[in-house]
């Protein structure tokens, strides 16, 4: 079975192509300057010279406060490419799955998050994400997975960030401690994924929709923090952890607000695929230090 992977050099994406070889799929990952997924006539081609059985679409714009001053840029990659590669794998009877986002909400729920809540983003990335879905939504044979503060091997993320600065002396660190979410491994997303596909080839059919991803255990970003210095300390990756000072969002202003609650109940995607486990970020974490990719 031949997989097609658009955003095939980000978090998820390399996360993908690397943990398929574990699995007997033909595996073609493709990043932005192999694929422009905002050329519809790109997509066709790529399409027809590959001939995927099942595309999967990890290719986001995700500098979130940057999107506030780019969002055409924003818009074309989160939005418009996401319904031409919708667009393009409907007419050729290609099932898709898509990445999209807990920033799609806004934050005020004081209980996790259901794919079937309100939607209202704070900014230009939620939006363009929220537009994103909905056009795949066109799509009959779709799969979307809603996940959450991913963090992964390759590229940039808040755990790499706070070792760099661990390593840096910065002391006392200041961290956001009021908004609350769930971070999400991007190996854990990939395997998810990649057993999505396996379902789909043995069975010909998948429980197609909308589905909550992320990690089993909700924190804040401080939390977050506290447990990556502890693993860090642990495996002898840093000397001593940094004193940590719980900050307000108020008192970390960005150019993009973020929703103090975007916790996801993912009861739905357990109970469509009860043998895919959710993601467990102490453990990715671990891997990670470990791993010396930090």
């Amino acid at each position: 079975m031949k997989l097609l992977v658009t955003g095939g050099k980000g978090q998820v994406g390399s996360a993908i192509c690397r943990c398929a070889g574990g699995y007997a799929f033909d595996v073609i990952g493709l990043g932005s300057s192999e694929l422009n997924i905002t050329r519809p006539d790109a997509i066709q081609k790529c399409l027809d010279e590959h001939r995927p059985d099942f595309l999967i679409n990890a290719a986001a714009y995700t500098a979130v406060d940057k999107a506030e001053s780019e969002p055409n840029l924003a818009e074309q990659v989160n939005a418009a490419a996401a319904g031409y590669l919708a667009d393009a794998a409907a007419k050729r009877n290609i099932p898709f799955l898509h990445i999209s986002t807990d920033y799609v909400f806004d934050g005020a729920k004081q209980q996790p998050y259901l794919e079937t809540d309100a939607v209202a983003p704070l900014g230009v990335y939620g939006l363009t994400k929220l537009r994103g879905e909905q056009q795949v939504q066109q799509h009959p044979q779709h799969i979307i997975l809603r996940t959450s503060w991913v963090f992964g091997l390759e590229g940039k993320n808040f755990p790499k960030t706070m070792l760099r600065l661990a390593r840096e002396k910065k002391s006392p660190l200041g961290v956001v401690a009021d908004q609350h979410g769930c971070p999400t491994f991007a190996d854990d997303i990939a395997i998810a994924v990649l057993n999505i596909v396996l379902s789909y080839e043995r069975s010909g059919s998948l429980p197609w929709g909308l589905y909550h991803y992320a990690g089993w255990q909700a924190c804040s970003w401080y939390d977050f923090a506290a447990f990556i210095f502890d693993c860090a300390q642990q495996q002898g990756v840093i000397e001593s952890r940094p004193d940590l000072k719980p900050l307000t969002t108020a008192e970390y202003p960005t150019a993009a607000q973020r929703p103090a609650n975007s916790v996801l109940d993912c009861r739905k995607f357990v109970n469509a695929f009860p043998d895919i486990a959710l993601s467990n970020w102490q453990e990715g974490i671990r891997t990670l230090v470990r791993d010396g990719q930090a």
